[in-house]
C-alpha cells in the first residue's frame, strides 16, 4: 500500500520537479536569486497536480468499474445506506489496488527506483512510469470508444499518436468511456434477479388484495436472504477482478 502511494505521488509530483529541476526540499523555499513570480507559478501548479490526485486515480485505473456495480448492487437491494458510502468506496478503493498492483510494481520498479537512485532523470521517470498505465488502459479499452475520440482528434486536428502508442488526451477518456459502459452491463446482471424477485413479490400482494403495503417493504428480506444464499460478494467481486485484462 505504501508502494502504492508513493509511486501516484511521484507521478503525479515529476512534472513540477522537472520544471523546477530541484531537490523536493527546495521546491517551496522563496528564490533568493531568481524570479520570485517563477517561483509562485510552479508552487501553485505542483499544488494543483497534487490536487487532482483523486481525479487521476479515478481516469486511469479500475476504480470506475468496481464503484458503479457496488452503487447499483445497493440500488437494486433497496438499500439506501447499507453498505454505507463509505464502506462502497473503500472496498472499490481497495479492489483497485488489487487489480492495478502489477501496474503499480511495474512503475515502481521501472522509473521511481531508478529515479530514487539517481540512475535516470525526470523525463525518462515519467515516460516509464506512465508506460504501464498505458498499457492497462490499452487493453480495457473498447476498439468502438478508442475509434470515436480518435476521430474527434483528428477532425480537430489534434495528434492521436501511433498504434502503439496512442496519446493520453485520446486514450484516457475513451478508457474512461469504456469502464462506466462495463460498468453498467454489470450493475444491469447485477440488478435483473432483485427485479425478478420484486415482480413476484408485488404479483403476490396485490392477488392476497393487500394494495397498501408495499412490495419493496416484503421483498426486501428475500433479496438479502438470496444474495447470502448464493454468496454474492464473492461471486460478484470475483467476476470484476477477472473482467480486466
Amino acid at each position: 500500500m505504501i508502494r502504492v502511494l508513493i509511486s501516484l505521488a511521484v507521478l503525479l509530483a515529476l512534472p513540477g520537479l522537472a520544471l523546477a529541476q530541484q531537490s523536493p526540499a527546495d521546491l517551496l523555499n522563496v528564490p533568493i536569486n531568481g524570479s520570485a513570480a517563477a517561483w509562485i507559478i510552479r508552487t501553485f501548479g505542483l499544488l494543483t497536480v497534487l490536487s487532482v490526485a483523486p481525479g487521476i486515480l479515478v481516469m486511469v485505473t479500475s476504480f470506475p468499474r468496481f464503484i458503479i456495480a457496488f452503487s447499483i448492487l445497493r440500488s437494486g437491494m433497496g438499500l439506501s445506506t447499507a453498505p454505507s458510502n463509505l464502506v462502497l468506496v473503500s472496498m472499490a478503493l481497495f479492489m483497485t489496488f488489487y487489480v492495478m498492483s502489477p501496474t503499480f510494481d511495474k512503475a515502481w520498479n521501472d522509473g521511481v527506483q531508478p529515479l530514487l537512485q539517481n540512475q535516470i532523470n525526470e523525463t525518462v521517470a515519467v515516460q516509464r512510469i506512465a508506460e504501464p498505465f498505458r498499457a492497462f488502459m490499452t487493453a480495457n479499452t473498447r476498439d468502438k470508444d478508442l475509434s470515436l475520440f480518435v476521430e474527434i482528434a483528428r477532425e480537430k486536428n489534434q495528434s492521436v499518436g501511433t498504434p502503439e502508442a496512442i496519446d493520453y488526451r485520446v486514450l484516457i477518456p475513451a478508457f474512461m468511456l469504456s469502464e462506466i459502459r462495463r460498468g453498467f452491463e454489470i450493475g444491469f446482471l447485477i440488478v435483473l434477479p432483485f427485479l425478478v424477485i420484486d415482480m413476484i413479490v408485488a404479483a403476490i400482494t396485490m392477488a392476497m388484495g393487500m394494495m397498501m403495503l408495499p412490495p419493496t417493504s416484503i421483498s426486501l428480506p428475500f433479496k438479502i436472504l438470496f444474495f447470502v444464499l448464493i454468496d454474492g460478494w464473492n461471486l460478484l467481486v470475483g467476476s470484476l477482478v477477472r473482467s480486466f485484462h
